[in-house]
């Protein structure tokens, strides 16, 4: 697959806010290296780490995205914040861009695959606003009904710049311009383009142990700069474990950061599946029949359309069953009284079915 053939990036209108921003951070970043000193250099390692496996690997994805474990909601919000300082956006944009990747992986109405070009997946979706604002997409938010019902979740997605830009003073008065190049600029660009790896990379070289039915493959150098998330295939074939690293070799941080939790009985519940690995691809659903079942991610029930019809809005086609394929298991549907021609994502979105 060539990285600029046909790439969608070239056919789309760049947003010049987003793409400001962009380029404004990597110029911060190239001018760090001019300014190199240890201590901010070692603090940038500790706020990567604070911002990339905390924050999105650990809070954003497998716990707000996922469910894949449950904890307190103190824990939940301060691994929220965490998230926000990596200039990623807020928990609603990012987990409901998330969840519509997982549906639509790599087929129409996937946000970022590498169908649709390499440097399209790795960031042209971004900065063309694919998907933005991130707040204001209403193809977007019938993916995140659970978050949408936090007051905290809601008021942080609006205000996800504050951190970072409160992050950037302090750094700047108490430490000095090397400090805040080091540790907000050259750490969020290195954190943004790691990230965006495993929307492109894991989605184009690599190892498949599962035919997930997408192009998900496991990448080891991917993993190591992203806190374990390069182990991409593991993760679609299983998408609700919070463990993607399966193999003694495959270091997963995120994971044993979950697992350090659990011990302090901080972390419980987690969706870890009972299945044998050697098994799953015989428990994995084909793609025109995915219920949302137990073991499988979009645990997410949909609900009926009247709320868009009473908006007077269009059903997007991305909830559209008829187009996506997705429908409810018969036990769901007794559980809820939802009828299986459903199209709005409702709140127990990766209960495992639990309502």
């Amino acid at each position: 697959m060539k990285l600029f053939k046909r790439d969608k990036t070239f056919t789309k209108p760049i947003v010049w806010l987003t793409t400001f921003f962009v380029i404004a951070f990597h110029v911060g970043a190239v001018a760090a290296l001019f300014m190199f000193a240890w201590k901010p250099f070692v603090f940038a390692i500790l706020l990567w780490w604070v911002a990339g496996s905390l924050g999105i690997g650990m809070g954003f994805h497998r716990l707000l995205t996922h469910r894949g474990y449950k904890t307190t909601k103190l824990v939940e919000y301060v691994l929220t914040v965490c998230g926000t300082l990596s200039l990623e956006g807020g928990p609603i944009f990012w987990v409901a861009t998330h969840r519509l990747h997982h549906q639509n992986a790599d087929k129409d109405g996937d946000p970022h695959s590498p169908r649709d070009g390499g440097l399209w997946a790795h960031m042209g979706w971004i900065i063309t606003g694919r998907t933005l604002p991130p707040n204001e997409a209403a193809e977007l938010l019938p993916y995140v009904p659970d978050l949408r019902r936090d007051k905290f979740h809601v008021w942080i997605s609006k205000w996800h710049w504050v951190p970072l830009t409160a992050l950037g003073l302090a750094l700047l008065a108490l430490g000095g311009w090397p400090y805040l190049l080091w540790g907000v600029f050259f750490r969020t660009v290195v954190g943004l383009h790691c990230t965006w790896l495993v929307n492109s990379a894991t989605h184009m070289w690599g190892s498949q142990r599962f035919q997930t039915h997408d192009n998900s493959r496991n990448s080891f150098w991917v993993a190591m700069l992203t806190f374990g998330e390069g182990w991409h295939n593991n993760h679609h074939a299983k998408p609700q474990s919070p463990r993607h690293g399966l193999a003694w070799y495959e270091f997963d941080l995120n994971w044993y950061g979950i697992c350090a939790m659990r011990m302090v009985r901080l972390a419980w519940d987690l969706k870890v599946p009972s299945t044998p690995e050697r098994r799953w691809k015989h428990s994995m659903p084909q793609p025109a029949e995915r219920r949302l079942d137990r073991l499988f991610w979009p645990a997410i029930l949909l609900r009926s359309a009247s709320s868009f019809e009473s908006r007077g809005m269009a059903l997007p086609e991305a909830l559209n069953p008829q187009s996506t394929g997705l429908r409810l298991s018969r036990g769901l549907k007794e559980k809820t009284g939802v009828p299986y021609n459903c199209s709005e994502v409702v709140s127990q979105a990766v209960e495992f079915g639990e309502v």
